[in-house]
């Protein structure tokens, strides 16, 4: 396992570097995590319907390959892109998801906070409140895209859209249950519970993927 921390980065070229890591692997390319911080974009999934992108306004939006509906990324919300290889792990997306949620209910319980993944709608949700968005996508038996953690961003952009396709949903974020963690810190810590929960050991850190990967 690899950890690449690319910084504040626009999210079509990460998602054109994630498809051309995926497509150039072969049974000995490491897995890896990106953990990034996105400037303010509405990203549209494959089921993704016109009527939940209410009002976007001057914010972009951007149709991408991973499952599920409309959500936000923006500045204070840490996304953990995870490039792993299924087969090799030998599990499927099923598994997977439940990990990616119970990674970061396990980050909220060391704080106090209790958190839960739902089956019916996939994240992380305190008291109702969804505080961690996910969405994958799976070609060649390897997965890409991942998990979006709210950290400390402003949360109004959600109410231009049906988050997640659900009308009303409100949203939470660490900074709301005084957990002063960083974007940064907030993925390091997560990454590593993740890393722990599907079984890899301590991951190598890389401070920047550069030009390797063409962003």
């Amino acid at each position: 396992m690899r950890v690449h921390y690319l910084g504040r980065r626009d999210y079509a070229s990460v998602w054109q570097s994630m498809r051309d890591y995926t497509d150039a692997r072969d049974a000995a390319s490491p897995d890896e995590f990106w953990i990034v911080e996105h400037p303010p974009v509405f990203t549209q999934g494959q089921a993704g319907r016109p009527e939940h992108l209410l009002d976007p306004g001057d914010i972009p939006v951007v149709q991408s390959d991973r499952g599920g509906q409309v959500t936000y990324h923006g500045l204070g919300q840490v996304v953990v892109y995870t490039l792993l290889d299924l087969r090799r792990l030998r599990f499927g997306v099923r598994v997977l998801v439940e990990n990616l949620e119970l990674a970061v209910v396990d980050l909220l319980a060391g704080y106090g906070v209790e958190a839960a993944g739902r089956r019916d709608a996939p994240g992380v949700y305190v008291g109702g409140r969804k505080i961690a968005a996910l969405g994958l996508r799976v070609r060649h038996g390897c997965t890409y895209h991942g998990l979006a953690l709210n950290v400390d961003l402003d949360p109004a952009p959600f109410a231009r859209i049906n988050p997640c396709g659900y009308q009303g949903l409100e949203v939470a974020r660490l900074a709301d249950f005084g957990i002063e963690l960083d974007v940064w810190a907030a993925g390091h810590a997560l990454s590593e519970r993740l890393a722990r929960r599907l079984g890899y050991t301590a991951p190598s850190a890389i401070t920047d993927i550069g030009t390797e990967y063409g962003t």
